[in-house]
């Protein structure tokens, strides 16, 4: 694995190519992502992968609780599924945009349902994008490049 260098935002960061030609960045020590499920599948399966990439990896099972634990430790992403008890992806997603602590963390809502409908509502209640349940780690790592650097990978 060879680890090269980018400039990103007037700043250098390490980044890896990954498999044949995948560019993704390396963490550093201390950057978090925030799972938001309430299924302990899919934030297993999830923090696996994240945790194999070098993230720490942040469980909330429901709405309320993600918001407690992004306040409290400003993850650099959060993946949020839609429909959870207590409070679901949509209404956690709005409080976070109008809180000061949370406003500018990037969020990606997560549904096994892919309508257009839900999209819809994703970009009009500020998350950063969409990922459809199932997803492999490719798509997992192709969304958080895109929404914490902005970097499209192939």
């Amino acid at each position: 694995m060879r680890r090269l260098f980018r400039r990103d935002s007037g700043r250098e960061v390490e980044v890896i190519r990954e498999r044949r030609h995948n560019v993704r960045h390396i963490p550093r020590n201390g950057e978090s992502v925030l799972v938001v499920d309430d299924s302990r599948t899919i934030r297993f399966a999830l923090k696996k992968m994240l945790t194999q990439g070098g993230y720490e990896v942040l469980e909330a099972e429901n709405g309320r609780e993600a918001i407690e634990l992004a306040r409290a430790h400003s993850p650099v992403l959060i993946i949020m599924d839609i429909v959870m008890p207590e409070l679901n992806g949509f209404q956690a997603t709005r409080r976070m945009r109008k809180m000061e602590e949370t406003r500018n963390i990037p969020i990606v809502i997560m549904s096994g349902n892919p309508e257009a409908t839900e999209k819809f509502w994703v970009e009009r209640i500020g998350a950063n994008d969409f990922m459809s349940k199932p997803f492999s780690r490719k798509e997992v790592f192709q969304r958080l490049e895109w929404a914490v650097y902005r970097n499209k990978i192939a």
